[in-house]
């Protein structure tokens, strides 16, 4: 039996509908309202408008405006090309490294007192918190002599440097006449975890990051993998629908429009970073004519090290690189600060949420091995270091006591709260060490130019 409807029942219909479309609407919108209050500890419709940061999102490395982020540096290894950068203020400038300034730099005045800070993303991201935030220049207000001096700080890290990469760069910028008061090292789980990945792929130990080396000369040389060039082509065509989410996240006048939008983007930044690990297990380096025809020399090892003895070699050449470092600058009496950096893989009284777990945790990442087994090397080779005089802060423990979470990925790199946390600590611990030189019977002329 058909039923008819007429123009009286359909209204109501319509009517009904619309209805319950507007209390959907109106029940989500406060539901949103929430979300965000909860998030940001603020109403939605009096916030002021959102940075990239503000909105909590991984961008880290991913450079919206072109399709490859690092180029082949001669000296460097790879380098990021020299752009924009989401941070205001901030730029990837003429040597590739995020910083508000172009390198060498030149002090504008003689209250100015120089920070230089390398390693590798971790180091980036405290240059970046601690230009932000100045709690390093705070600290320093209080040793005798740096009262009333100017921090600039300049970042010499990028994402997957390790040693002896800092070591070659340290060099490279006093030989074009780079003025530093004051270098600070960060480090210790790239040389671990990336330092194995070259070994699985039987490139020598302390050559560059073969997860970032291996895509730039094997496009150079024409030899990726088809499986590889598909992969590198998704990576590309994410970067405009994120672009898009991006810029509707920031224009969003409704709570309902940033949640849905902000899921969004979250899913679409989690694809993104899976293809971009999945693109780096299908490059490899070509090995079929024995790299004859590669235009690149890289050394490599006849075979794949035994994890002890791998280990081992990463180990010494931590060890050797900062202890010639330090050597370098005290004889130009700059201090040198070495910070061995905390990482969730290695096991500390640290108790994570289950939250915390499922966002700092990953059973397949090849990073966390390396971490486990590695971590207690560099623990143990610490008063070597100390015995070198290096002056080595161990920073493992430092978000033992933190409620709040600590790390963005399963990888290594804070949550803003995270980099508080080390800022403070690097801070507090180079002023005590400067003030403690300053008293004798401890004070060290050799390692410790205060002033100008």
């Amino acid at each position: 039996m058909k039923h008819k409807f007429n123009l009286k029942q359909i209204k109501e219909v319509g009517k009904i509908t619309l209805i319950n479309l507007l209390l959907l609407g109106f029940f989500v919108e406060l539901g949103s309202l929430g979300f965000y209050l909860v998030r940001h500890n603020q109403l939605f419709y009096t916030r002021q408008p959102p940075s990239i940061e503000d909105m909590g999102l991984n961008l880290e490395g991913m450079r919206m405006e072109i399709s490859i982020v690092e180029r082949l540096h001669p000296y460097f290894g790879y380098a990021p090309k020299p752009g924009p950068d989401f941070r205001p203020g901030f730029k990837y400038n003429n040597y590739g490294f995020i910083s508000p300034y172009d390198y060498p730099f030149v002090k504008t005045n003689e209250n100015q007192f120089i920070v230089g800070v390398f390693g590798g993303s971790v180091a980036s991201n405290y240059s970046i918190y601690e230009i932000q935030n100045g709690i390093l220049e705070t600290e320093l207000r209080e040793v005798p002599g740096l009262e009333n001096k100017e921090l600039i700080i300049l970042s010499f890290a990028t994402g997957g440097y390790k040693q002896p990469q800092q070591l070659l760069i340290l060099n490279y910028l006093l030989s074009v006449g780079q003025v530093f008061d004051m270098v600070i090292n960060i480090d210790g789980f790239n040389e671990l975890a990336l330092s194995s990945v070259n070994n699985e792929q039987k490139l020598e130990l302390t050559m560059p990051s073969a997860s970032h080396i291996q895509p730039l000369t094997n496009l150079a040389n024409q030899s990726l993998s088809t499986k590889a060039l598909e992969s590198l082509l998704k990576i590309k065509q994410a970067k405009p629908r994120i672009n898009q989410v991006v810029s509707n996240l920031k224009n969003c006048r409704m709570a309902s429009c940033y949640t849905i939008n902000n899921l969004a983007i979250q899913g679409l930044i989690k694809d993104y970073y899976q293809e971009v690990a999945r693109f780096q297990r299908y490059q490899q380096i070509p090995d079929d004519d024995g790299g004859e025809g590669s235009v690149f020399l890289f050394y490599t090892q006849d075979s794949v090290l035994p994890e002890e003895k791998a280990l081992a070699k990463i180990t010494d050449t931590w060890v050797r690189t900062s202890t010639v470092m330090n050597h370098i600058l005290s004889a130009k009496n700059i201090p040198y600060f070495h910070i061995l950096q905390p990482n969730q893989y290695h096991a500390t009284n640290r108790v994570f949420s289950s939250e915390e777990k499922a966002i700092a945790f990953s059973e397949n990442t090849p990073y966390r091995q390396p971490i486990v087994a590695g971590y207690p090397l560099l623990l143990n080779r610490i008063a070597d270091l100390e015995a070198a005089g290096v002056t080595i802060f161990n920073g493992v423990n430092i978000f033992d006591a933190a409620p709040e979470i600590m790390y963005i990925d399963n990888c290594c790199h804070y949550t803003p709260a995270g980099e508080h946390i080390l800022s403070s600590y690097v801070a507090e611990s180079i002023k005590n060490i400067l003030n403690q030189r300053l008293n004798p019977p401890n004070l060290n002329l050799a390692n410790e130019p205060l002033t100008d």
